[in-house]
């Protein structure tokens, strides 16, 4: 089978496609032609620099999240799975490939009424937006801040505080990004590579912070007595510079935890429920053959990504 293979830590020219073993499920498992490969920021900051949630002896497959159909059962796995659309995470390697094998208990069936790209884009986000809606307790009438507002999990997070009954601050980068968080829903849209935007955007009862960095400390400035911030991403490169002490201080809740495995397993599966029945839409803003991966982590590290980058396999 073809594969990317990651054989030393660097700049995106370090992914190289090649040929691997085809892997063959063990007791328990499953064996999945994989249709779709999801690439997220923190695969690039591992193929950088080796570090992060994931772990691996190079050389190896990297990719965490992908789906596809089942073609083989091992022992002690029902047979009817054999023919199932599933999406399913790798655990953080053999991701970029057109096979991989799972644990069967980790794969999540796709309705039928969804298509197997679409809930490739949601594995991880949908369950990562979910999760932090529920954590935030985003009630009606509140205000929400968004940032990375047109990003996989902040258009996720756009439509889903809207769903919830809040007004919608959008903050994004650049024009093209901020139409696109209005496209969604947002009720305001600021660019916050405008040295003004906080005044702009206004006080805020929520912030959801998936870029960390100045963007995040700024977006703590606007939250609320008794409001939550969210901190979850680090895309600018560095957290936000906010502690639980300057938080305590304004009466701010931070959120660094959305759950257990078994709250994710569920905030995943109500994504994928949510949108075969219409009521969450991901975006899909890139997608790229296998081969091309070192060519999709290079567009998500240029910031000129929207929504999801999705590998063809």
């Amino acid at each position: 089978m073809r594969a990317v293979w990651l054989r030393e830590f660097g700049g995106p020219a370090v992914l190289e496609a090649g040929d691997a073993p085809d892997p063959a499920p063990g007791p328990g498992q499953v064996l999945i032609e994989v249709a779709f490969a999801n690439v997220t920021f923190v695969e690039t900051q591992f193929r950088a620099t080796g570090t992060g949630p994931f772990a691996g002896a190079l050389p190896m497959v990297p990719g965490n999240g992908v789906g596809g159909v089942i073609s083989r059962a091992g022992e002690g796995v029902n047979p009817a799975l054999i023919g199932k659309r599933v999406v399913t995470s790798t655990g953080g390697s053999g991701g970029y490939a057109q096979r991989v094998v799972v644990d069967a208990a980790l794969v999540f069936p796709v309705p039928h009424a969804l298509s197997l790209d679409a809930a490739v884009a949601l594995l991880a986000d949908g369950r990562t937006a979910t999760g932090l809606v529920h954590a935030t307790a985003v009630a009606p009438g509140e205000r929400v801040l968004v940032e990375a507002a047109a990003g996989g999990v902040g258009s996720l997070l756009v439509q889903l505080a809207k769903a919830a009954g809040a007004e919608v601050v959008a903050a994004a980068g650049g024009a093209e990004k901020v139409a696109r968080a209005r496209e969604l829903g947002a009720d305001l849209a600021v660019d916050y590579t405008d040295p003004e935007w906080t005044a702009l955007a206004g006080e805020v009862d929520v912030v959801f912070d998936g870029v960390g960095g100045a963007v995040g400390t700024a977006a703590f400035s606007l939250v609320r007595p008794g409001g939550r911030m969210a901190m979850y991403g680090l895309a600018s490169g560095s957290w936000a510079e906010v502690s639980e002490e300057d938080a305590a201080a304004r009466g701010v809740k931070l959120v660094r935890s959305i759950g257990d495995a078994a709250a994710m397993r569920g905030y995943t599966e109500s994504a994928l429920e949510a949108a075969a029945a219409g009521q969450l839409i991901p975006v899909i803003g890139q997608r790229f053959p296998l081969e091309r991966a070192a060519d999709a982590h290079a567009a998500i590290e240029s910031r000129g990504t929207i929504g999801k980058t999705l590998l063809i396999a």
